[in-house]
């Protein structure tokens, strides 16, 4: 098509542009219907592909601005998520916090009472102890003054010897 308009652009200048009309003095007919058909070439070729570039530049800009857009609601949908999880993170330290310190106090005296048993078990066994250790000594000590009795049989026992021989074993 603008094969056709380019060499008519040309036919139509040449027609209008003569030396005759510089003579006249007014060729401002022929310079108007000149300029209209150049602005009416110029609209026919180039209306289209700037309506289309200046469309496409339009609808592109559009595009971006949606994904833009787009981006934007998603990050703040994915800013609120984050939120939440650390307000859910929040609470479930504080949470592990209160059964950490209930689980140290219960642990604390479960301690404490297996202390106590401990220790009145410790107490009951060095009493046993003590006892049997006590029953040892009464039985060595009877023991020994029995061989003592019977090793001064043949002399004769008053109290009074029995009484040496007890002090003398006690101290």
């Amino acid at each position: 098509m603008s094969k056709i308009l380019l060499p008519l652009l040309f036919v139509s200048a040449s027609l209008f542009a003569t030396e005759h009309a510089a003579d006249a003095g007014t060729d401002i007919v022929q310079r108007t219907v000149n300029f209209v058909i150049f602005a009416g070439i110029l609209w026919y070729l180039l209306a289209e592909p700037v309506k289309n570039y200046f469309g496409g530049r339009s609808k592109s800009i559009a595009d971006e601005l949606q994904k833009v857009q787009d981006r934007l609601r998603e990050s703040k949908q994915a800013k609120e998520v984050a939120e939440a999880k650390i307000s859910e993170a929040t609470n479930l330290a504080e949470e592990i916090m209160k059964a950490a310190s209930k689980e140290g106090k219960i642990l604390n005296e479960k301690i404490l009472k297996q202390c106590d048993a401990d220790i009145e078990n410790l107490q009951k066994q060095s009493a046993a102890l003590m006892a049997l250790e006590q029953r040892k000594m009464v039985r060595e000590l009877v023991d020994e003054i029995m061989e003592d009795v019977l090793v001064q049989e043949s002399a004769s026992l008053d109290k009074e010897a029995m009484a040496g021989i007890l002090m003398k074993k006690v101290a």
